[in-house]
């Protein structure tokens, strides 16, 4: 038991948020839904990631990236890479021009496999590049950024400039990504058939284990020093600064740690879903998974899950009904978010909910190592 009174670093409301979360996605929700709403469920938790690894991000380090969708994309691309050159056998590719390489590449006229795609025939190989590639590139990008102390709004139009060059990058490529179409008719998956009803609700079950455990991931950042520092940088960046810590070094490594977040939300995607395409890799669905994210609450680790679920939900129920009014109905969500409730989902859940569980964890509720609330000239916070 430490000093706060938490039992190692979850608070008591933690651990039963986490708990109720895990009864909805694991009991409640697969016994009532059919197969076919569960796999809308399922694509929706993909898109959890991203904020998750948001609200490390832009919640606590402050850092608001507008192109996350490129390190789901890589995450996506990269799984689908392998489950092309699975489906792309010599016996299934026959009536090819160049039998064994994907079928965009025989209608681009390349006769034999890139050497960039070869080593996506080992899974193993897949699933370390599902988490290393997106790292590497953000490292690359956050390096070059924060050692110049740029930041703020330059920062994120910065990340939206490489979410359309990534965007364009692909589709220009066709021979190699597969273009606009993306890569399609994924099939297997070390011979397993990710096409069955089966199969998809395995994999919904194994989406939700995977997110539960970025969930705790998630709530040991926020509870140890790192997660301190990253608040104290957020608020007061100079003074962290002349402490004597390196700022761009944390900077670097939660930007990193929220793009592997998000890539492993896009490979789950490519295997629930069946495909990828540069559609989830551009600007609107950046800018998307950042409204997730404020209308969940962007301090709040089970907000961010809860807002995605929402938004993408209404996004399912609107586009179904009124198809041409869902872009409307978003941007007026996320007006709302920023006048009416400025702290999200949880916002809404510390202010008229929480008082009246207060007395259930002994006044748990106004701990003294409590987050502080974002400064209020930012984008929408929540807190925990």
């Amino acid at each position: 038991m430490t000093k706060s009174g938490r039992t190692f670093f979850l608070r008591p409301q933690d651990m039963i948020g986490i708990a109720i979360l895990a009864i909805l996605l694991i009991v409640v929700l697969p016994l009532t839904l059919d197969n076919f709403r569960l796999q809308f469920i399922g694509k929706y938790l993909t898109y959890a990631f991203v904020a998750l690894g948001l609200v490390l991000c832009w919640g606590y380090a402050g850092i608001l990236s507008l192109g996350q969708g490129v390190f789901f994309g890589l995450g996506g691309y990269c799984m689908a890479m392998f489950l092309k050159l699975e489906a792309s056998s010599v016996e299934n590719t026959k009536i090819q021009t160049t039998p064994g390489i994907p079928d965009f590449m025989d209608w681009n006229q390349i006769t034999s496999l890139p050497w960039f795609w070869e080593p996506f025939r080992h899974l193993s190989f897949t699933m370390l590049a599902v988490i290393l590639v997106p790292a590497i590139f953000a490292f690359v990008v956050g390096f070059a950024m924060f050692k110049r102390r740029v930041g703020g709004v330059y920062f994120a139009i910065i990340t939206q400039a490489l979410a359309a060059i990534l965007t364009i990058l692909i589709v220009g490529q066709q021979g190699y990504t597969g273009g606009i179409n993306g890569i399609t008719d994924l099939r297997t998956l070390n011979g397993w058939d990710i096409r069955t009803d089966s199969a998809k609700t395995i994999l919904y079950f194994i989406c939700v284990g995977l997110l539960l455990a970025c969930i705790l991931l998630a709530y040991f950042v926020k509870s140890s020093k790192l997660g301190r520092i990253l608040v104290a940088m957020r608020d007061k960046e100079d003074r962290v600064r002349f402490s004597g810590y390196d700022v761009a070094n944390f900077k670097v490594f939660v930007f990193c740690l929220a793009a592997s977040l998000s890539a492993i939300g896009g490979a789950m995607f490519t295997l629930q879903v069946g495909f990828m395409s540069p559609s989830f890799v551009g600007i609107v669905p950046s800018i998307e998974m950042v409204i997730y994210t404020a209308v969940g609450g962007r301090l709040s680790i089970l907000g961010a899950i809860y807002g995605t679920l929402l938004v993408n939900w209404a996004k399912t129920s609107f586009s179904e009904t009124f198809p041409e009014l869902w872009l409307f109905g978003l941007g007026g969500l996320f007006i709302a978010v920023v006048l009416a409730f400025p702290n999200g989902i949880a916002g809404l859940y510390q202010t008229y909910v929480a008082p009246r569980l207060g007395p259930l964890f002994g006044g748990a509720t106004k701990r003294r190592d409590a987050t502080p609330p974002a400064p209020s000239s930012s984008a929408p916070a929540a807190a925990e």
